[in-house]
């Protein structure tokens, strides 16, 4: 399993998140907005949420959770390319063929997807509540839902210490303390189901690819350009984003520590009785302001780090 594709991997999602975390935050925020606490704030758009997070929390308030999330996003794709280099070799050298056809490149997409999301689930669990802590974490309070629906109770109660973390570490610790190993794997189910995300996405990335290099006669191993990669990468994360972005508000809503759903299906009933199919896609237009820039950027770095990793290696054998 070559390290360089772990190497570039890491590269990518460390640069990609420090940049647009304000983004996933925001995306994150509007994807648990669900009506059922009082302290969850509900932005009219985009800009109200930005405007409205420096005033109430301050510019830092648009970096919390970026500790884990450059942890998480760093992990994730750092093992996403090794995993999924390392499968499609496999596939190439038992097959002895040249280029993989789609299905075969989402089913590489698939494993590497299914093991990164086993590894870095916890990772993912911190970030979306440490993204979900609102104003002063002391002074915390929370609507009590009733079965009628959200809203519907003046109920209140103070959160409790066990869900509100000073920061990464603590986080980790409490939610382990508290919730067990169950807790730190909240949300692995459509973190699973997301797997189909990065497989869509993959198989898109490289069938595009192989397009423009036969529509060019260009050999199989040839080096797109900058833009080439850059337009390649893009097109394939919209395609799977608006395939796939109901599982991420699934995923949100189970690691939420403001609101207990009884599971995946649970979270599925509510959201549609309350918010129709409407809010199943909650914070995809965060999402997709987020997401353009954040393949390109992690693409980019991924492609030019195994570009010097390759010449480095022709370079030393020559």
């Amino acid at each position: 399993m070559s390290l360089e594709h772990l190497t570039a991997g890491i590269l990518g999602g460390l640069s990609s998140t420090l940049i647009l975390h304000p983004l996933d935050l925001l995306k994150v925020r509007f994807a648990v907005s669900d009506g059922q606490s009082s302290i969850k704030k509900n932005y009219r758009n985009i800009s109200n949420a930005f405007s409205t997070i420096v005033r109430e929390e301050g510019v830092r308030g648009l970096y919390k959770g970026v500790t884990p999330n450059c942890l998480g996003a760093g992990t994730a794709w750092g093992l996403y390319f090794l995993f999924y280099n390392s499968v499609k070799k496999r596939m190439l050298d038992s097959n002895q063929q040249q280029h993989l056809g789609p299905i075969k490149h989402m089913f590489a997409g698939a494993c590497a997807g299914a093991l990164t999301t086993t590894i870095t689930n916890p990772i993912w669990v911190v970030k979306t509540r440490l993204c979900l802590q609102y104003g002063q974490i002391s002074a915390a309070t929370t609507t009590v839902p009733t079965s009628s629906g959200p809203n519907l109770s003046n109920v209140k109660e103070i959160l409790p210490e066990s869900k509100r973390y000073l920061g990464t570490w603590d986080a980790l610790k409490k939610v382990y303390k508290y919730e067990g190993v169950s807790g730190l794997y909240r949300g692995y189910i459509p973190g699973l189901l997301g797997v189909s995300h990065g497989a869509v996405q993959l198989a898109a990335y490289e069938e595009m690819k192989k397009m423009y290099l036969t529509r060019h006669n260009l050999p199989s191993d040839h080096n797109l350009g900058t833009m080439q990669y850059l337009t390649c990468a893009a097109l394939s994360k919209l395609l799977a984003a608006s395939i796939t972005y109901p599982y991420q508000v699934i995923r949100a809503r189970l690691q939420d520590q403001h609101v207990n759903y009884d599971g995946v299906l649970d979270v599925v009933r509510k959201t549609w009785r309350y918010e129709s199919y409407q809010g199943f896609y909650k914070g995809f237009s965060a999402y997709l302001l987020h997401v353009t820039p954040n393949i390109c950027i992690v693409f980019f770095v991924y492609e030019t780090v195994s570009r010097a990793f390759e010449k480095d290696i022709k370079r030393k054998k020559e």
